[in-house]
């Protein structure tokens, strides 16, 4: 292939390289990928540029959707109905073991399993059903990677997909770490996905009381006497308040003896309590609350004294932290990062921030504030994606409504680019800003699926089994959502993408460009 060995050069190399020009058109000035472009949109364009920016990427049906009033597109949005997936993509979803069954009954199975594997130590079966047991997680972490990206690609409420993504960066969790894999689809689920646009205290508690959370960071061996501080920091610095907001190294201790007796119960067997306690026990699920783990003496957390009473102080304290000012503008900085701008202006943040204290933490009222913010309209396509961001919007953009049959190949350049699904290894989650994903290597990744894409080489469309010859390229530039784009494109792209002779080449040129390099 021609752009076999590319090494990135800037973004105009490639245009030389696949048109077979002896040198590229230069770089417009100034331009690095890093840097957000400055070059304002054409009015026409600005419709589809909210599209774009709400989205997992604009494609046809969006940009259909929106043509006739983006006010309303964008209340759809904010207040999501169906989802309406096409058919072949709910069918995917429905015949999924997640879909299908509770938490509670594949823990059951897994139990199952790990109990053979264990009872057969020392005869010759026991490899094969450790692989077995092994591979049962693998299949469940599969198949929620599949279920999300499917809803990424082609839910019609694409807003509400976008912040089931953010709100699991933002209350991450590995899948790698101990029983995890088996928990993740769920946690999407019902803990992230089910609130992603409503209230941020019923978001924070339900990622509290899920198996996943508890498990990543440990709380399960938080107990008095045996205090383990993890959570209880995550919770402050990353999930709330945020750093440098005031709390200290006491409220962290006082918020782990609060969250003491915050464990699971994988064997569904009752712990034998001291009676005078036994009234407090919890169970739901895989989730318990054991009393005769907890710390049961006064704590005094940011300033507030909340009376030794078990479970009910973990409520007190979520109460707490989801009122505090300083836990307002960290979700709304984070949430202004994401969706507008790498560094968001303070004017920005402190107006979203006043919405969610007036709000009670409406997480639709903080980002209609922002929607309505002049900062957000002036940051319309300079944006630079994450490679999930890229990833997804360049096969909405190249194949709209088409269902991928198999998502594998997708997920093994969201591998490629270092985001993968459920992949990062620290609380953090991934970052946020383009400076982050526009290196060198990461451009040369970029050009190399926009390459698999454009030629429609990619195996999207075909079971791993299946010998059929590819497809024919996709005809992106014939999309509504690239002639709604052409106007507001640099002369540069417009020069380069007018000399290309095939469709494979256009689409490879148009993928590649600055401006698809941003929403």
């Amino acid at each position: 292939m021609r752009e076999t060995g590319l090494k990135f050069a800037g973004l105009w190399l490639l245009a030389g390289a696949i048109t077979g020009c002896s040198s590229a058109p230069p770089p417009p000035p100034g331009y690095h990928p890093a840097v957000e472009s400055a070059a304002p949109l054409p009015r026409k364009a600005q419709d589809i540029a909210i599209v774009n920016r709400i989205t997992w990427g604009a494609d046809t049906s969006s940009a259909q959707q929106a043509a006739p009033d983006i006010g309303r597109y964008l209340a759809e949005q904010l207040h999501p109905g169906p989802d309406d997936l096409p058919p072949d993509a709910q069918g995917q979803i429905a015949a999924m073991e997640i879909s299908q069954k509770k938490l509670v009954d594949i823990n059951t199975e897994i139990r199952a399993l790990q109990k053979q594997a264990q009872d057969a130590k020392g005869t010759p079966d026991y490899d094969g059903l450790q692989k077995a047991y092994q591979q049962k997680f693998n299949d469940l972490a599969h198949e929620a990677a599949v279920r999300s990206l499917l809803r990424d690609l082609y839910s019609r409420n694409q807003l509400k997909e976008q912040l089931t993504w953010f709100w699991f960066n933002h209350f991450n969790v590995q899948q790698g770490k101990g029983e995890i894999r088996a928990y993740v689809g769920d946690y999407e689920e019902n803990a992230i996905r089910a609130h992603a646009l409503g209230n941020f205290r019923q978001l924070l508690a339900a990622t509290l009381f899920h198996p996943a959370m508890i498990q990543y960071l440990d709380n399960q061996q938080n107990a008095s006497g045996h205090i383990n501080e993890n959570y209880a920091r995550e919770i402050m610095e990353l999930h709330t308040m945020g750093v440098g907001s005031g709390y200290t190294q006491k409220d962290v201790q006082e918020l782990a003896r609060i969250l003491t007796g915050v464990g699971l119960n994988l064997n569904g067997v009752k712990p034998k309590l001291n009676p005078k306690r036994a009234a407090d026990y919890r169970a739901e699920g895989l989730f318990e609350f054991n009393p005769a783990r907890h710390d049961y003496g006064d704590k005094v957390f940011l300033g507030q004294v909340i009376k030794g009473s078990g479970l009910a102080e973990v409520d007190q304290a979520l109460d707490i932290l989801s009122r505090e000012p300083a836990t307002a503008r960290h979700i709304s900085y984070q949430l202004a990062q994401y969706f507008c701008c790498d560094a968001p202006p303070d004017s920005l943040v402190n107006a979203m921030a006043a919405s969610f204290q007036r709000s009670g933490g409406s997480i639709s009222r903080v980002l209609q504030t922002l929607f309505d913010a002049p900062e957000f309209k002036a940051s319309l396509g300079r944006k630079f994606k994450d490679p999930m961001h890229y990833a997804v919007s360049a096969i909405r953009a190249s194949y709209g409504d088409t269902v991928v049959l198999n998502a594998q190949p997708l997920m093994n350049w969201l591998n490629r680019m270092a985001e993968p699904l459920y992949g990062h290894d620290t609380p953090d989650g991934y970052p946020l800003t383009g400076a982050s994903w526009s290196g060198p290597g990461e451009m040369e990744n970029r050009f190399e699926i926009a390459r698999q894409i454009g030629l429609g080489h990619s195996g999207l469309f075909k079971l791993p089994a299946d010998q059929k010859e590819p497809a024919p390229p996709p005809v992106i530039q014939a999309t509504r959502y690239a002639q709604a784009m052409m106007p507001g494109l640099r002369p540069s792209t417009s020069n380069a993408l007018a000399r290309v002779k095939t469709p494979a080449d256009w689409n490879l040129m148009f993928l590649s460009s600055p401006e698809f390099m941003y929403r």
